[in-house]
């Protein structure tokens, strides 16, 4: 049974409520935080560029991982464009899981990033809700 975004919007605007978009946000709010802190943190940035030393692109990957968690976490925390945003999200989360198995294996940094990829597995399905700008741009058509 294929299902579309329309059903998927549908089912998820019916069975909306405040606790969901409350972890919406917060999920958009440890990401924007998250990237803040990787693009200002030199010490942890070296630590994850050990990790990937002879891959190359390494300034790509600076830039990318930071602006996409800050930007994305933003447009999550507001609900605009936010399947888009998850799944910008999802390749460094799933990376930042895998990162445990072949560096050190830090606990903390590995619950964190398990929690994340559940949520954004979550909301790449739920989608913004109904208290989002999604929503609000959708109802004004």
């Amino acid at each position: 049974m294929a299902t579309s975004i329309k059903q998927l919007n549908k089912w998820a605007n019916a069975h909306t409520s405040y606790p969901i978009d409350m972890l919406r946000i917060a999920l958009g709010v440890f990401l924007f935080l998250k990237g803040v802190s990787f693009v200002s943190d030199r010490h942890y940035l070296n630590e994850v560029l050990n990790t990937f030393n002879g891959f190359g692109g390494e300034m790509l990957l600076i830039h990318y991982v930071g602006f996409a968690h800050m930007i994305g976490g933003f447009l999550i925390v507001i609900g605009f464009f936010t399947r888009w945003s998850i799944y910008a999200q999802l390749p460094i989360i799933l990376s930042a899981v895998l990162i445990n198995f072949f560096g050190e294996f830090n606990l903390s940094n590995f619950l964190q990033a398990s929690i994340a990829f559940m949520l954004c597995l979550f909301f790449s399905f739920y989608g913004s809700g109904k208290h989002s700008v999604d929503y609000n741009m959708k109802m004004e058509q």
